[in-house]
């Protein structure tokens, strides 16, 4: 899979990646970096900032010239339009146009979904945080190529506030929880497909650590923890498990196993998006 070369949009504002770096948490950017130069050795990975004032955003043939676009997460709603938004919404348009293969995460589900004409909103039950337990397959997603070797229920990473409403043309529902039903969609529009999901499979348990600290505050305000010692605590078994995933009673404690704490098992979308969908179409 060497000399593929993917685009990924970071889709966090400037401010938003600044309040996570000071936090201890690595960029988007560079967890999708990480994330593809995995699954596939060799590959090129640009990475830009769409919602950066004077971000420039490439147009068709630079588009085309991708073979893969990846999108991260984003503390936007996509549902406020504004310079920091509509621009991704465009580019993702282009990108159906052009016909290249899309993947992404939380922020990416929404985009996709909007994109193609469906529709997201605010989370009526408010905040979906660190883990989302019972993701299911549907019956479609049963057996579609991006969960191959994928178990039929699993739990993942989570952060948002926001979730897909309404399917658009062209959507189906791969994936579903009893919190946010819509965990995993694939749309095809005009001449592109976009494989998205609303958890993280490029988080880590270190990584949800250094997002619980920067939110510490609204965590305790929303109730996620009593206080913010509860908070701190969480943030360092978290850590040490990490550190020592031979830990089994933490693992145990948390609820933890393959799903989240395995890489290939918590990753296994992206490589069969790069297997199945990426490098067919480079055979078109």
């Amino acid at each position: 899979m060497g000399g593929l070369r993917f685009l990924v949009l970071d889709g966090y504002a400037r401010a938003g990646r600044e309040e996570l770096g000071a936090g201890g948490m690595t960029s988007a950017g560079e967890l999708y970096r990480t994330m593809l130069e995995a699954h596939a050795p060799g590959c090129t990975v640009d990475i830009i900032y769409p919602a950066d004032p004077g971000a420039a955003l490439p147009k068709g043939a630079a588009v085309a010239q991708y073979d893969g676009i990846a999108w991260t997460g984003s503390s936007l709603c996509v549902y406020k339009p504004g310079p920091e938004v509509t621009p991704q919404i465009e580019f993702a348009r282009e990108a159906f146009a052009a016909g290249v293969p899309s993947y992404g995460s939380c922020w990416a589900a929404q985009i996709a979904a909007i994109a193609a004409g469906g529709q997201v909103g605010p989370h009526p039950q408010g905040k979906e945080m660190m883990f989302a337990r019972k993701i299911a397959l549907t019956g479609r997603g049963q057996g579609h190529p991006f969960y191959l070797g994928k178990p039929s229920v699993f739990d993942g990473f989570i952060s948002h506030d926001d979730e897909v409403t309404h399917l658009p043309p062209g959507g189906q529902l791969l994936a579903e929880g009893r919190y946010t039903r819509v965990q995993a969609l694939s749309v095809e529009h005009l001449n592109g497909t976009f494989w998205a999901v609303q958890y993280h499979p490029e988080y880590d348990l270190y990584q949800m650590a250094r997002l619980i600290f920067c939110r510490k505050d609204k965590l305790v305000e929303l109730g996620f923890f009593a206080d913010t010692t509860a908070a701190l605590i969480m943030v360092s078994r978290l850590e040490t498990l990490h550190a020592n995933p031979s830990r089994r009673d933490l693992a145990w404690e948390l609820g933890l196993d393959e799903d989240i704490l395995d890489p290939g098992t918590r990753q296994r979308e992206v490589r069969n998006w790069i297997d199945h969908l990426v490098i067919p179409n480079l055979r078109r």
